[in-house]
């Protein structure tokens, strides 16, 4: 993929439109076909509720394992039959447009990676109002410290964030790891139906809880900030796959394919996948299958000789 070419006097897309349809634009619930907004959001929680009983009560696992002194500093931790310290460990990030959803809403793909032998982390932050996003980014960062810390024999860590998570997880990749004292074992970053550039998010109603100037939408913007980095400056380390669902809206394309653009001029090895059929929501309740496509992608990435 070659960059995208921008003079300084470019308008991105959304700068052209209307409160009305920037709002739509980012609303991933009016994109999706198959039901009407309410539902699709109700119905996605309630799925994720249930998928993670359902682990809960199926697989060996530590829940509630703090991962810092912080309240909120709290993970689940799923493993695989095979005990072993030398395990891949999966780390999710949920979404919710950094404002809703917790852990024990969110474990679509624990069964399907544990049976595959990967240790599945489920990470809680503190959302909105109670935390800021400079917190939550922080948060992760630590999070992926601790698993490191915790489990210095494993076999690569690899992250996975949905929406708010996937662009949480994206700014791991501008994380200074040496001021946390230990480089994790990164090996891969799976971001999912995601946002790189904040600013848009400032003039929607999405920010009413956030409250993000927008000294703080650019702060924590990767797209915006690896635009600007001096190529010496970012050392890629892992490859990343940035997917959307067919059924989102332009704008979650647009962010989705010129991250991916951005990544590939800066040197890292990544890739863009658009699945079809799949919205904003079932591109993650489809992760309890073992067969969807989802799922072969990441199961193939961590383990590329099966």
């Amino acid at each position: 993929m070659e960059a995208r070419q921008a003079g300084p006097e470019a308008r991105a897309p959304w700068q052209e439109m209307s409160a009305e349809e920037l709002e739509k634009q980012y609303s991933p619930s009016r994109w999706v076909i198959r039901m009407e907004p309410e539902e699709v959001v109700r119905t996605f929680w309630e799925k994720g509720i249930e998928a993670t009983k359902n682990a809960r009560a199926s697989r060996r696992c530590q829940l509630h394992v703090p991962y810092g002194d912080g309240q909120g500093d709290r993970m689940d931790i799923y493993f695989p039959d095979t005990e072993s310290e030398a395990l891949p460990f999966f780390l999710f990030f949920h979404g919710g447009y950094w404002q809703s959803g917790s852990k024990s809403q969110s474990a679509f793909m624990v069964n399907p990676l544990t049976a595959q032998g990967v240790a599945v982390a489920i990470v809680d932050y503190d959302v909105a109002p109670k935390g800021t996003l400079d917190q939550m980014v922080d948060q992760v960062a630590r999070s992926v410290v601790f698993v490191q810390k915790r489990y210095p024999r494993n076999q690569g860590i690899y992250l996975c964030g949905h929406s708010a998570g996937a662009h949480l997880a994206s700014m791991m990749l501008l994380a200074s790891w040496t001021e946390h004292g230990v480089v994790p074992n990164l090996r891969g970053l799976f971001l999912v139906s995601g946002l790189y550039d904040l600013e848009p998010i400032v003039s929607t109603s999405n920010n009413t809880l956030l409250l993000l100037t927008l000294e703080d939408a650019l702060r924590n913007s990767p797209q915006r900030r690896l635009d600007v980095a001096p190529a010496q400056h970012v050392a890629p380390a892992c490859p990343v796959l940035v997917m959307v669902g067919e059924h989102e809206s332009p704008e979650f394309h647009r962010q989705s394919q010129e991250f991916c653009q951005t990544l590939c001029h800066r040197g890292w090895e990544a890739t863009f996948e658009k699945l079809p059929g799949m919205d904003h929501f079932s591109i993650i309740e489809d992760l309890t299958k073992r067969d969807c496509v989802a799922t072969q992608i990441i199961v193939k990435t961590i383990f590329p000789r099966l």
